[in-house]
C-alpha cells in the first residue's frame, strides 16, 4: 500500500468530528466541597456556583475550567479541573477533575498531577502565578510566584496551569468585579518624615468614629433589643463608641502614634511579615473592640473591614501596644489592639477602605436572642506614603516555557546548526572521515543522553494525534507552544523532510532510534550473530508502520479515549521518558524491542514506528535526491545495497528515500576507492591501459 492512500487518509480524517468529555455533574462537583463549606446555587450558564460557609452564608464560587476554558491538553482534550475560590480571589481548593494526557494516565501515574494542583492553595489569582523556577535558581525579584511543575511532563502542566488561570480571571472579571485588577501599593521605604501626634491628626491619618448612646439607641429603636441597653437610655449624650483607626505601614506613621518599644516591636514584625499591613485602632468608650471569647492572634469577632465592596480579612498581629507620650490621655486609658491583613489578598492600604464595628445587644435570661447593629469607620490615608509598583506582565506561556528552558535550548540550537550544515554542506567529506562511525555514535549518544533523557525530546505520534484531534474539534494548537524544546526538534525533522525526507529524524534526532542503534554495536561488540530479513519478507513487513498510523488514526477519530492507550504502541514513553520506570508489561514491551535489536537492525523503527510511516510520508516533501549514485549502480554493483542495514536500496540502484535513515553508509562506500566497486575497477583499467612513447606507430615492448 502507497504511503500517499495513507496521507489521503490523513487528510479526510480532518473532517471527522472529535469527542469531548462531559463536565462534571453537580453530584459530583458537590462531593468534591469539603466540609465545613457547602455548594450553594448554580450562578451562571457557564458552571459558577456559589460556595457556602457552615452558616449557609455565600463565602466564595466553585467552578471547573472545561466550559470556561476548554485549552486542549497534550492529547487534544481539555484538562478539566475543579477551582475553588474565597471572596477575596484565593485558592482554597485546585483538584483534578478528568483529563487524557498520557504522560499521566499510563506513565508517571496521577499522584504527581494531583500533588502539582495542590500548591494553588493559599494563592491569591491577583499573584503572577508561573509554572517553573527562576533563572538561576533562588528569587529572582521579579514579583512572580513559582509553581514546581512535573518533570517529564511540561506541556501538560503548563496547559492546565493556563486553564485555571484563564476560568478563574473570567469569574474574577464576572463575579468579583476584578479583584484581580493589579498589585495593590505598599509602604514606599524612602518616605521618612518627622510627623507629630498632632500633625497626624490634623492630616487625617488616624481617623476618629464616635457614636453616642441616643445614636446607638436609635438604630435599635423598634426591635426588641430596645430596651435592653438602660444606660443608654439614661445618658443619651455619652459616647458609645470612640473609635481611633489608623494605618502604621508607613513608619513616619507609626513613630508618630507608638512608643519607641511598640515602634521596634513593629519593625521586627513588618520585617518578618513583609506581605501585612498592620492597622491600629483603640477604642476609649464603653463598647470596646473584642469580646470576652476572644483568643489573641486570630480574627476580632466584632470587627471587619471592607474595601471596593470586598470584604478585607484582619487577623490579630498580637503585638503590645503602647501609644506615644504626646497621645491624649483618655487613649491610654482605651483598649488598643494591632490587627493585621494580607496586601496579597487584594487590600490596597493607598484606597479609601471602611471598618465596621458590630454592636450586640442581648434580650432574654435563659436563652438570650442577640442582635446586632455595624457601625462604619472611613479610613484613607495619604497615597505620598505608598509606592505602586508597576504592573508585573506576565510572559506568554511559550515565552515562560522558554525562559525556564534556556540553557537547554541554546545548547540543542547549537547542536542543529552544526549538525543540520554538516550534512547538507559537508555529507561527504563527514562520511569519508576515518572516524565517522565513532563520530555518529557519539551524536547518537548524545541525542539519547541530552535530547531524550534529559530534554525530553522524544517526539511522539501523540503530538500529530492531538494536532487531529484540535483541527476536527476546530480548537487552539497553542499547546504545541508548551513545550519548546520538543517544538525545536519538530521544527529540525520538518526542514529536514524537504532536504532528506524522514533521514534527519529517524537517523540523527530520535532517542529511541540512537538507542536501537546503540544496542546493534553493542551486539557486534558481543559477537552476536545477526539475522538479515529476506528481502521480499523486508518490504511486506515495512508496511506495517503504515497501518499502524492508520490504526491510530481510527482511534483518535472514532475513540478518542483510547487513544492514549493506543499510542502506547509507541515504546518511547517507558524508555526515554519515564526511563523504564513503569509497570512490568510496558518495561516487558520496550525492552524485548531492544533485545531485538541485537539480532535485526533497528526492527521497531523499519517495521512497527507510526511515527516513523508519518515521517515517510512528510518525506514527500524531499526537493532533492542528496545521495549520489553511479550509473554503474545496481548493475554490476550491488554493494551498497547489500550494506544498507535499513533495506533502503533497490535492486536497481536506486534509494529508496521513504526508508533511508541517513546513516551515510552507502555514501563512504560511494566516495571509497577502496570499496566502491566502479572506482576499483575504473583504477585497474587505468592500470592496464598501455602508455605510448616514442613514434605513435610503435608497438610498445612487452
Amino acid at each position: 500500500m502507497k504511503p500517499t492512500l495513507f496521507l489521503a487518509i490523513f487528510l479526510w480524517c480532518l473532517s471527522a468530528l472529535g469527542l469531548w468529555a462531559e463536565p462534571a455533574t453537580e453530584e459530583d462537583i458537590s462531593a468534591r466541597i469539603f466540609a465545613p463549606m457547602s455548594l450553594g446555587e448554580q450562578l451562571s450558564d457557564d458552571g459558577i456556583y456559589e460556595l457556602l460557609n457552615s452558616g449557609g452564608a455565600h463565602a466564595g464560587y466553585v467552578f471547573q475550567t472545561e466550559p470556561m476554558a476548554p485549552l486542549p491538553g497534550f492529547s487534544g482534550a481539555p484538562i478539566n479541573i475543579l477551582v475553588v475560590l474565597d471572596l477575596e480571589g484565593r485558592f482554597l481548593d485546585v483538584q483534578l477533575i478528568d483529563h487524557n494526557e498520557p504522560i499521566f494516565v499510563s506513565g508517571l501515574g496521577q499522584a504527581p498531577f494531583h500533588a502539582f494542583f495542590e500548591q494553588y492553595r493559599g494563592h491569591s489569582i491577583s499573584d503572577s502565578l508561573v509554572v517553573g523556577t527562576p533563572y538561576g535558581g533562588g528569587s529572582d525579584g521579579s514579583g512572580l510566584v513559582y509553581l514546581d511543575g512535573v518533570t517529564k511532563a511540561t506541556a501538560s502542566v503548563r496547559i492546565a496551569h493556563e486553564s485555571i488561570l484563564a476560568a478563574a480571571l473570567q469569574v474574577a472579571r464576572e463575579k468579583m468585579g476584578g479583584i484581580a485588577s493589579g498589585p495593590p501599593a505598599f509602604p514606599n521605604p524612602d518616605v521618612d518624615e518627622n510627623l507629630s501626634w498632632r500633625e497626624a491628626v490634623d492630616q487625617g491619618l488616624i481617623s476618629r468614629q464616635t457614636v453616642t448612646n441616643a445614636e446607638i439607641q436609635e438604630l435599635f429603636k423598634g426591635t426588641i433589643w430596645e430596651d435592653d441597653d438602660p444606660e443608654a437610655v439614661d445618658f443619651p449624650d455619652e459616647p458609645f463608641l470612640d473609635l481611633w483607626v489608623a494605618d502604621l505601614g508607613p513608619k513616619s506613621i507609626a513613630r508618630a502614634l507608638l512608643s519607641e518599644d511598640t515602634v521596634e516591636e513593629l519593625d521586627l514584625f513588618t520585617s518578618i511579615s513583609t506581605f501585612d499591613e498592620p492597622i491600629l485602632v483603640i477604642e476609649t468608650a464603653r463598647h470596646g473592640l473584642v469580646s470576652p471569647e476572644f483568643v489573641r492572634n486570630t480574627a476580632p469577632d466584632w470587627i471587619g473591614a471592607e474595601q471596593g465592596g470586598f470584604p478585607i480579612a484582619l487577623r490579630d498581629a498580637d503585638l503590645f501596644v503602647e501609644l506615644h507620650e504626646d497621645a491624649p490621655d483618655e487613649l491610654h486609658d482605651g483598649v488598643a489592639l494591632i490587627l493585621r491583613t494580607d496586601r496579597r489578598l487584594g487590600f490596597d492600604p493607598a484606597s479609601p477602605w471602611t471598618m465596621n464595628v458590630t454592636a450586640i445587644r442581648e434580650h432574654g435570661m435563659f436563652q438570650p436572642e442577640t442582635g446586632s447593629v455595624t457601625l462604619a469607620a472611613d479610613l484613607s490615608t495619604d497615597e505620598r506614603f505608598f509606592t505602586r509598583p508597576a504592573k508585573v506582565e506576565r510572559l506568554s506561556p511559550f515565552e515562560e516555557a522558554i525562559r525556564s528552558r534556556r540553557d537547554d535550548l541554546i545548547l540543542l540550537a547549537i547542536g542543529l546548526a552544526v549538525l543540520l550544515p554538516l550534512l547538507l554542506l559537508a555529507q561527504s567529506r563527514l562520511a569519508g572521515l576515518a572516524s565517522f562511525t565513532p563520530i555518529r555514535l557519539a551524536v547518537l549518544a548524545a541525542v539519547l543522553g541530552f535530547v531524550g533523557w534529559w530534554g525530553q525530546g522524544q517526539l511522539s505520534i501523540v503530538t500529530p494525534l492531538a494536532s487531529l484531534q484540535t483541527a476536527m474539534a476546530g480548537g487552539s494548537f497553542a499547546f504545541l507552544l508548551y513545550d519548546p524544546f520538543s517544538l525545536l526538534v519538530w521544527i529540525a525533522a520538518i526542514v529536514g523532510f524537504v532536504l532528506w525526507g524522514r533521514g534527519l529524524f529517524c537517523g540523527w534526532l530520535c532517542p529511541f532510534g540512537a538507542m536501537q542503534e546503540l544496542m546493534h554495536h553493542i551486539g557486534r561488540l558481543l559477537r552476536i550473530p545477526t539475522y538479515e530479513v529476506p528481502r521480499h519478507i523486508d518490504q511486506h513487513l515495512k508496511k506495517l508502520k503504515y497501518l499502524a498510523l492508520a490504526g491510530l488514526v481510527a482511534v483518535t477519530v472514532y475513540a478518542p479515549e483510547h487513544m492514549d492507550k493506543a499510542a502506547e504502541i509507541e515504546p518511547f514513553k517507558t524508555a526515554i521518558t519515564t526511563f523504564f520506570v513503569r509497570e512490568w508489561y510496558y518495561v516487558a514491551y520496550a525492552a524485548l524491542w531492544l533485545i531485538l535489536g541485537l539480532f535485526v537492525f533497528k526492527g521497531f523503527c523499519r517495521y512497527l514506528c507510526p511515527l516513523g510511516a508519518l515521517m515517510a510520508i512528510g518525506g514527500l516533501l524531499r526537493i532533492r535526491k542528496w545521495i549520489p549514485r553511479r550509473i554503474e549502480c545496481g548493475s554490476p554493483c550491488q554493494l551498497c545495497k547489500v550494506k544498507c542495514n535499513y533495506g533502503a536500496i533497490r535492486q536497481t540502484g536506486a534509494i529508496q528515500y521513504d526508508e533511508c535513515f541517513q546513516c551515510l553508509d552507502c555514501v563512504t562506500i560511494h566516495d571509497d576507492d577502496q570499496q566502491c566497486v566502479p572506482l576499483i575497477l575504473k583504477a585497474k583499467a587505468s592500470k592496464r591501459a598501455p602508455r605510448v612513447t616514442g613514434h605513435p606507430n610503435q608497438v610498445p615492448a612487452e
